[in-house]
């Protein structure tokens, strides 16, 4: 059976960072940072300038555990217990639930509910209904 750590300190970290980041990209462009949305305007942007914030902030998301192995000496451990098949359908289905429920959970989680949006609260309480009976189904009934 797979154990999910608890972490609530690192968690905290990264919440305030995430929270921070969100907060700074809003005060200096008036952006939203919903990663799905940076990702789109990434692969079709609107001009030069809005592929650069978005290239920089994907760069910056990306090379996270690079800093944290030049600060640290060790890459941070990757522990992935599911299949690439479940990885692949797990992406395309989360790709169609972003689609449908226009953002991700950082535009609607951080943002969203920061600014009291009633379309972002409404995802977001859908988003953790269904992760929680995602996970209860593929760890209590499947047995994954």
């Amino acid at each position: 059976m797979v154990e999910t750590a608890f972490t609530p300190w690192a968690s905290l970290a990264g919440g305030v960072l995430i929270g921070i980041a969100a907060t700074l990209l809003m005060l200096t462009i008036g952006r939203v940072m919903g990663a799905t949305g940076v990702l789109a305007g990434l692969v079709q942007p609107a001009s030069g300038q809005e592929f650069a914030w978005r290239a920089a902030l994907l760069a910056g998301m990306v090379t996270g555990p690079v800093v944290v192995w030049l600060v640290s000496g060790e890459m941070p451990a990757v522990e992935v217990p599911v299949s690439t098949l479940a990885l692949v359908l797990g992406g395309v289905i989360v790709g169609v639930g972003v689609t449908y429920g226009s953002g991700c959970t950082s535009g609607h989680g951080v943002c969203g509910m920061a600014r009291l949006s009633p379309r972002s609260i409404a995802a977001t309480i859908t988003f953790m209904i269904t992760t929680g009976l995602t996970v209860y189904l593929i760890r209590h009934v499947i047995g994954g």
